[in-house]
């Protein structure tokens, strides 16, 4: 009896042990960007790490498991999944003096329910041939007449179009925004669709001769021997170069609520923020690292330095509802 008693005791120890030493994940980010970074976490810590990846459903899955989830992480591809989360309560603090030292304040939650680890502009692309380099275009320029008929676009509804819409709001209010809705709407080239490289794609076409784009679409565009004519037919420009900056979306990471191994989810956040993986994303994923000093990629720094808008990411957040029932209103992608 004495001896079943041992051997079960074992047993649950080895359990313990083995949940002690993983980080369970789920990751809206792809494989080819997350395991790197992952493989080297483990062979420094020794700490063993479970992904679930996914392009949609992460969110209602961490909602629909509650306590009996499993994911310690939750890594998005852009902030209005991070806040999607923390407004659900699915978040749990993150409190490290490592992460508040690598990663700025704006672009951590003020609560700690959310961080970003990489940057991406949202950025105006224009035709070679019809537009030239447009150094000095602003956001609020797209609604100008002299551009009726020149512009295309993903669904404003999208997280990065979004984003967008919620900053200009937070600079120029409800009621102006809204006009520059209508007079982006206007100036479309046709209906809101596809993603970001088919806005680049329709460009080189002459479908359009300007398009809204992330940044780093622009280098995956040049390493894709298939894609890289869409990209060498377009200008990457950086709006607002001459007041506030461009806007910047992020890619994060948030804790989940119900996180069974917080200690091991701490430590790779740590190091999903420290210099070696933000250089690797910046490296793999033609992202701008959140962390200040670390190198860009040549290929992103040879596109040149810009002024980023520096309202935080948590005041911007506030309008994301507002954005919405804007876009609505003026029937954006209808």
């Amino acid at each position: 009896m004495k001896s079943a008693i041992l051997t079960l005791l074992a047993a649950v120890n080895s359990l313990s042990a083995v949940a002690a030493d993983e980080v369970n994940i789920y990751s809206y980010r792809q494989p080819f960007l997350i395991q790197p970074i992952l493989d080297d976490f483990t062979k420094q810590t020794g700490i063993k790490t479970n992904v679930v990846f996914a392009k949609k459903g992460l969110i209602e899955r961490v909602k629909r498991e509650g306590k009996h989830g499993r994911a310690d992480l939750v890594l998005t591809s852009n902030f209005s999944a991070m806040i999607q989360l923390e407004e659900l309560g699915l978040t749990n603090p993150i409190e490290s003096e490592a992460v508040d030292k690598n990663i700025p304040a704006s672009f951590r939650d003020p609560d700690g329910h959310w961080v970003a680890l990489t940057k991406r502009v949202r950025n105006v692309y224009s035709s070679k041939d019809r537009s030239g380099k447009l150094t000095n275009l602003s956001y609020e320029e797209l609604a100008d007449p002299k551009y009726k008929g020149k512009i295309c676009t993903r669904s404003g509804k999208h997280p990065y179009n979004l984003g967008l819409v919620a900053s200009m709001i937070a600079h120029h209010g409800e009621a102006e925004t809204k006009t520059w809705l209508q007079g982006v709407k206007a100036n479309l080239a046709r209906k809101p669709q596809g993603n970001d490289r088919a806005q680049v794609k329709a460009v080189k076409e002459g479908l359009c001769d300007l398009a809204l784009g992330n940044s780093y679409y622009f280098g995956k565009m040049l390493e894709d021997s298939k894609q890289k004519v869409w990209a060498d037919a377009v200008y990457i420009n950086f709006p607002n170069q001459t007041d506030r900056g461009s806007h910047l979306n992020v890619s994060g990471v948030v804790m989940t609520k119900y996180s069974k191994n917080k200690e091991n989810a701490l430590k790779l956040i740590e190091f999903m923020t420290d210099n070696k993986a933000q250089n690797m994303y910046a490296s793999m994923n033609m992202e701008y690292p959140v962390k200040p000093g670390v190198e860009l990629s040549k290929l992103v720094a040879s596109w040149g330095t810009f002024k980023e808008d520096s309202l935080p990411l948590s005041e911007i957040s506030k309008y994301r509802p507002m954005a919405l029932k804007l876009i609505d209103e003026v029937k954006f992608d209808l």
